[in-house]
């Protein structure tokens, strides 16, 4: 089953007295426990698809189907949890209140509410917090006290637009693993980043988008692996042929995978120390050509 639908999806808005297409027939789906990943530059329509998705604006053409129902149906929300780039709670409300009314109207009360309420609170390292307004905390707090509310209803699908916004390296981290957790679990997860290296690590798919349209989705573990050669940079005073310098003791060198083993040996004995090894056409590699390719054109 999809869990989201969207099919032919078209959005403009006027600007500067003429019409701007923020989407142009932009089709995907997100099948019960998939992982999927939403990519592109800062106004490419992520969050307008996101915005239709939840009711909070609506497509000129095509749909979105959001569970099985029409996304400007309020039943289609129930049961998912959803965190917007710049969440906005009522100011005069505390996480502890924030996260305790989102599960009622979700129908958890009780115990179960308060239960649920203080080990989300604690987990998402607010609970020293829980007490105090909304407005006297930091847009990280409240970014998490947003988090904290999707992740307490224990929805059948989590949408994430940019979850890290506003958060620490820690933070970041912390949230991070527990959209791997959620996953491993079964969850249905749609994220939108702008931290490819994330994407690759959470997402079993990726949709990229640029400047409303759709440009690519795949497989990431197909795109990764459709890769013959791998980029290797290590640290070292001795230059390994074939790697070029990329900054200060830091090398770069391009090698095939069937050679990757005797390369890592002679980084070894060379009393390098390797820093990373991924494949040549990463996610990032692909973003930065359709991006490339667009202004060129």
């Amino acid at each position: 089953m999809n869990l989201i639908e969207i099919c032919g999806l078209s959005k403009a808005f006027k600007a500067k007295g003429r019409q701007v297409k923020a989407l142009d027939d932009v089709s995907f789906t997100v099948a019960a426990g998939q992982s999927v990943g939403f990519i592109g530059q800062n106004g490419a329509g992520k969050s307008t698809t996101i915005k239709i998705l939840f009711g909070a604006l609506r497509a000129d053409a095509g749909r979105a189907l959001l569970m099985g129902l029409p996304a400007e149906d309020p039943a289609s929300r129930q049961g998912v949890g959803y965190v917007p780039e710049n969440p906005y709670l009522y100011e005069q409300l505390t996480p502890r209140e924030v996260v305790t009314s989102g599960l009622s109207l979700h129908g958890i009360k009780g115990e179960e509410n308060r239960r649920r309420t203080e080990h989300w609170l604690e987990k998402l390292g607010i609970a020293y917090a829980a007490d105090k307004r909304i407005r006297n905390l930091s847009k990280g707090m409240t970014q998490r006290t947003a988090l904290a509310h999707a992740f307490a209803i224990e929805p059948r699908l989590l949408v994430l637009d940019e979850p890290m916004s506003g958060l620490d390296p820690v933070g970041r981290r912390q949230v991070a693993d527990l959209m791997q957790e959620y996953r491993l679990g079964g969850g249905t997860l749609f994220f939108s980043s702008h931290i490819l290296h994330d994407v690759e690590r959470l997402a079993d798919h990726f949709v990229m988008i640029h400047k409303g349209c759709l440009r690519a989705q795949q497989g990431v573990a197909e795109l990764l692996a459709s890769q013959g050669a791998m980029v290797v940079r290590y640290l070292g005073g001795t230059e390994i042929p074939g790697f070029e310098r990329d900054a200060g003791d830091v090398w770069r060198g391009l090698v095939a995978r069937e050679n990757l083993a005797q390369t890592m040996a002679q980084i070894e004995a060379t009393a390098g120390v390797l820093l990373n090894v991924h494949p040549q056409n990463s996610l990032e590699e692909l973003f930065d050509a359709v991006v490339y390719e667009t202004r060129e054109g």
